[in-house]
């Protein structure tokens, strides 16, 4: 490892609705750049089917670097609601080696959070929920860490709470960031909005920075597809929205975390710098 580690954090690829060119170029960019480790937060499939999986399987496997994956909402069965609740995560068949894996580098690693649950007492199941046993083994393995490794947690949902309780984003996701807080953690990285961020929450143990990355699918929201480039200097994290229009980082950042993954729809909404936001979004068979 270099002096300077180098880490892409990729998220929300929807096989089944891929963009192949974003795909192409981030495969090329890892095995020139030779990053340290490649964390992708969450949503491999648009719908959990067994050929976006042997897709998203495939592709994987093939980065020339050390991977971890988390699960997303969309990694979940669709279509069988027997498989989702007795064996959910049956279709990462090929690649469990690299699912909620650990990343151990000199000085730092890369701690999973699960934030998908097979099922919810709420309708909507793609929101994400931060549960007492997930939370625990989070916790657990950041504790049984050397003194002084800075910290990456990797999750799928931002952890935040919007709305109301009963519409919140992430359930658990204010406790988690306050426990998070007591601890190394340099940031939280995830995914699930399709855009970058880079913000701090403010908890009552201090505040954590949350990083998302954007989207390599065709399923855009109001930025192109992108990808993360983290590096660190002089201990300190730094973040850089790599994209296929070379839209500057900043100007790619939203300011505060979308209630859900959708195309803008209302006035004022931030649109796609090259205007490439779908009027609406691309059809699901």
């Amino acid at each position: 490892m270099a002096d300077r580690p180098l880490l892409f954090h990729l998220s929300d690829v929807h096989f089944g609705l891929e963009h192949n060119r974003a795909l192409d170029w981030v495969a090329a960019e890892v095995a020139n750049r030779k990053p340290d480790a490649v964390v992708i937060t969450g949503d491999l499939t648009m719908r959990a089917r067994h050929r976006e999986f042997a897709a998203a399987r495939d592709w994987i496997l093939s980065l020339e670097a050390p991977v971890t994956v988390e699960v997303g909402n969309h990694d979940l069965p669709y279509f069988n609601p027997l498989e989702r609740f007795l064996d959910p995560y049956r279709r990462f068949h090929g690649m469990e080696q690299v699912v909620e894996k650990e990343i151990d580098l000199p000085g730092m690693a890369v701690v999973s959070l699960r934030t998908t649950a097979r099922a919810q007492p709420r309708l909507n199941w793609s929101k994400g929920w931060v549960g007492d046993a997930a939370l625990a083994r989070c916790l657990a393995a950041i504790d049984a860490l050397p003194e002084g490794t800075q910290v990456l947690v990797a999750a799928h949902h931002p952890l935040v709470e919007v709305g109301t309780r009963g519409t919140a984003l992430t359930r658990g996701g204010t406790r988690a960031l306050a426990e998070l807080a007591k601890r190394n953690v340099v940031a939280v990285l995830t995914g699930h909005v399709h855009d970058p961020f880079d913000l701090m929450a403010d908890t009552v143990n201090g505040p954590v920075r949350m990083v998302g990355a954007g989207t390599l699918s065709q399923r855009i929201r109001s930025t192109p597809q992108s990808f993360n480039e983290l590096t660190f200097v002089d201990g300190k994290l730094c973040v850089e929205a790599r994209n296929l229009q070379a839209v500057p980082t900043e100007d790619m950042k939203i300011d505060s975390v979308p209630e859900d993954a959708m195309p803008p729809r209302e006035p004022g909404e931030p649109v796609a710098p090259v205007g490439a936001v779908p009027r609406t979004d691309p059809p699901v068979y």
